[in-house]
């Protein structure tokens, strides 16, 4: 058996995220849908969603935060990086953008939102030690 662990491989997709207007609908759709189990967490200010298939996190859901007004509801995809600063550095040299400089999110880790030079948007992020199952 392979040791490897998304949340620990540099580059490897490790989190989906739902942004919506309406969580509750959300929960109710991809509940029926995939029969997803959901674990709500208080969070400063939210409520934040966890997605579990098979009892195993995968993702999360949210309401679409101030920042991303006018966005339509979508998914997002995290890609585990091993420097979350250096990696968005990378990223401007090479002719992309950063759009949400790295910040923290508490407990969880060190992320980032990025744009390639064709206009698609990723979120990268570097885990702190132990945050994740």
């Amino acid at each position: 058996m392979s040791d490897y662990n998304p949340f620990d491989t540099h580059g490897a997709p490790s989190w989906l995220e739902l942004m919506t207007t309406d969580t509750e609908a959300a929960k109710a759709f991809y509940g029926e849908l995939f029969g997803w189990q959901m674990e709500d967490v208080p969070m400063e200010g939210m409520t934040y969603t966890l997605l579990k298939n098979a009892d195993i996190q995968f993702g999360g859901l949210m309401t679409l935060p101030p920042e991303a007004e006018g966005a339509p509801p979508h998914w997002g995809n995290y890609i585990t990086v091993d420097d979350t600063n250096a990696m968005a550095s990378k990223v401007a040299a090479l002719g992309g953008k950063v759009l949400i400089p790295p910040r923290d999110i508490p407990d969880v880790g060190r992320f980032s939102v990025i744009q390639d030079p064709q206009g698609a948007i990723l979120s990268i992020i570097s885990y702190f030690e132990k945050t994740h199952c």
